[in-house]
């Protein structure tokens, strides 16, 4: 019995290591180009709120939930990196302060739109598996081997290849290469005719549309229900910062560093 129960707490743990390794892998993305992504808490945020919102509110079923999420966060990497970058250029405000400004922004703007999908006595939005249960990813029968935990499914593998995936392109492509070049030296990478402008810009939607896909890698789950009424933005954004780090900033090294840090708060 004693195993049972602590094979279903590891699935949970499994569950939360998903979005922090795509926050992780969001961070680690744009600091390879040289860029300190500190609003990936805010596309984290947005991610939460296109899906949901088109799951509760619109009846979509997973996969465009989903891609929603990761599209709403690419779009939202691009304008952080415009408004952090026309601020840092014409007022000399700090990128991490108009950053993390921003990130409490989308924190309320996800609570005005989804305040519309809550549940009537309470601040938090409507039970998933309940309302739309073609939006909750799909199990694939893992949840089997962790006693049954009905939210262990899709997110385990999806967000294991994925860290695979970026391990390739950062490593094995000319694309990741350029990348890396643009941000050991941006003035060699633009006298070596790469578009170093490009590069950086593309790196900030790639960013973003991690994070998304991170939030909706938990919240499709249904292992949780955002709170409405939440005043703080939420911790897996700033976490994926210590899990890049310690991860020795390699996709791979990421999956055990997430891992170990979900172990230790979560787990």
């Amino acid at each position: 019995k004693k195993t049972s129960s602590q094979l279903k707490y590891l699935g949970n743990t499994l569950v939360k290591t998903a979005p922090l390794l795509m926050c992780s892998l969001s961070i680690l993305f744009a600091y390879k180009v040289g860029l300190f992504n500190i609003g990936a808490a805010g596309q984290y945020c947005f991610g939460v709120a296109l899906s949901l919102y088109a799951a509760l509110g619109l009846g979509w079923s997973w996969l465009p939930c989903l891609l929603v999420a990761m599209a709403g966060g690419a779009v939202l990497g691009a304008i952080f990196g415009c408004v952090v970058g026309l601020l840092k250029s014409y007022c000399n405000v700090n990128e991490v302060i108009s950053g993390i400004m921003l990130n409490w922004i989308v924190l309320y703007l996800t609570n005005m739109l989804l305040t519309t999908v809550k549940e009537a006595a309470s601040p938090y939005t409507i039970v998933l598996a309940n309302n739309n249960p073609s939006a909750v990813l799909p199990s694939l029968g893992l949840g089997a081997l962790f006693n049954k935990n009905q939210y262990v499914g899709l997110a385990i593998p999806l967000s294991i290849v994925m860290a695979i995936l970026i391990w390739i392109v950062l490593d094995k492509t000319r694309f990741g290469y350029e990348l890396k070049a643009t941000g050991f030296n941006r003035n060699a990478a633009k006298y070596c005719g790469m578009a170093e402008k490009r590069n950086v810009i593309l790196s900030l939607v790639i960013s973003g549309a991690l994070a998304g896909m991170g939030a909706a890698l938990l919240y499709l789950t249904g292992y949780e229900q955002w709170q409405c009424s939440t005043s703080s933005v939420p911790a897996m954004g700033f976490n994926g910062i210590a899990a890049a780090f310690l991860g020795g900033l390699n996709p791979l090294g990421t999956v055990l560093a997430s891992f170990f840090i979900q172990h230790i708060t979560a787990g």
